[in-house]
């Protein structure tokens, strides 16, 4: 974990968490959040910062780099990742019900290269369980306001954001539906269209917990 390679560097330095939030530039109490896991998602300038105080590189910091001086190098249960990019995490987008959208920049995540993902929402509720999308995970969207029927979607409804599978039916009705058939089907037509538009499609998720 990000936190526990953040403490075991800095012991070998023989910092004291104080000094590491001297040189990255905040305070004790946000260096023990890091390493107890309490603040997972770095803005990319942070990590960099902490990086840099110990002597280490983002990749190696994030447990990305598998090179041969790297100090996670040759562990037996530990796989290479691809080559990653970043992208902003915009917020929080409802797996349930449409709940207010919150497109403030909140950091970024770390997406493959080849994912064509221009930002990322967390996932709220569980009405795309059938589709493993759960409750915590964050999902990849590229822009588009385009899509093609049954395509997962982050959605904005009266300014309210959600995740659902986009349906269209005729020419003039769009209908929402969940991956859980608790949840109801949403339909729009006729003049509640125009308080409907299409962030973009899902292209990836990652799950942050465990199932």
């Amino acid at each position: 974990m990000l936190g526990e390679r953040i403490r075991a560097l800095r012991r070998n330095a023989k910092l004291t968490q104080q000094d590491l939030a001297r040189k990255v530039g905040t305070t004790k109490q946000n260096i023990y959040k890091y390493e107890k896991g309490i603040i997972t998602n770095l803005p990319i300038g942070k990590l960099e910062a902490l990086a840099s105080a110990l002597d280490t590189s983002p990749a190696q910091l994030m447990g990305w780099d598998d090179s041969d001086d790297s100090p996670y190098a040759g562990l037996a249960n530990v796989m290479p990742m691809p080559k990653t990019r970043y992208v902003p995490i915009l917020g929080t987008v409802a797996c349930g019900l449409p709940i207010l959208a919150e497109e403030n920049l909140d950091g970024y995540a770390a997406v493959p290269e080849d994912v064509q993902a221009d930002f990322c929402l967390r996932c709220a509720g569980d009405s795309m369980i059938g589709a493993r999308i759960f409750d915590g995970d964050m999902v990849y969207i590229k822009k588009t306001s385009e899509c093609r029927d049954g395509d997962i979607c982050a959605i904005l409804i009266e300014g309210d954001a959600t995740l659902k599978r986009v349906y269209r039916i005729g020419a003039s009705m769009l209908e929402l539906r969940a991956e859980n058939p608790t949840f109801p089907i949403l339909r729009y037509s006729g003049d509640q269209l125009a308080d409907v538009s299409i962030m973009g499609i899902a292209v990836a998720f990652t799950s942050l917990v465990h199932h």
